[in-house]
């Protein structure tokens, strides 16, 4: 739909948790009578700039190595977060992450705890089957994805990408 494309580009320019329908529908080209229409409130409006945030996720995943182990996958999803062209959607991402830590309701409730999920998922298909299973091979996932996503707060942070990068790959070998 256009006007969720329109609006995840607005979000990713402007944020997301002060968003408000006045601002976007003009921003837009459109009216908050039409957003309200089509999705109802503005919990409706997050819920498919969520949705939408999530394609570009999912986007990613469909490119990592196929059958790669989990240094290799650890590897190009570092080499994703790191490019400078997805830093809008991760300051997003980074940004609903933080809101649904103390949301009990409404379109951020579970969605943490839902993206945690999803990429412990994905880190599992590039563990061995008898691997996967195990308490201790969720533990190495866990830690590989403490590690992405700690790196990648610190690059947001500081926009030092070679010092994240030899951080990251160090940790990324010591933990596989």
């Amino acid at each position: 739909m256009e006007l969720v494309d329109a609006a995840y580009a607005y979000v990713l320019d402007n944020g997301l948790s002060e968003m408000s329908l006045r601002p976007i529908a003009e921003a837009i080209g459109s009216s908050t009578g039409v957003l309200r229409f089509l999705f109802g409130s503005r919990d409706g409006l997050v819920a498919a700039v969520l949705h939408r945030a999530r394609e570009d996720e999912l986007q990613l995943l469909d490119r990592l190595p196929a059958g790669g182990d989990l240094l290799t996958v650890g590897t190009a999803v570092w080499a994703w977060l790191a490019d400078p062209a997805h830093a809008a959607l991760l300051r997003l991402w980074t940004e609903s992450y933080a809101i649904s830590l103390k949301a009990t309701d409404g379109p951020w409730a579970g969605h943490a705890a839902r993206t945690v999920e999803d990429w412990l998922a994905v880190l599992g298909k590039s563990q061995p089957a008898a691997v996967r299973r195990t308490a201790a091979g969720r533990a190495q996932r866990t830690a590989i994805l403490a590690v992405l996503r700690g790196g990648m707060l610190d690059l947001l942070a500081t926009g030092d990408e070679a010092r994240t990068t030899r951080a990251v790959h160090r940790a990324l070998a010591a933990l596989v």
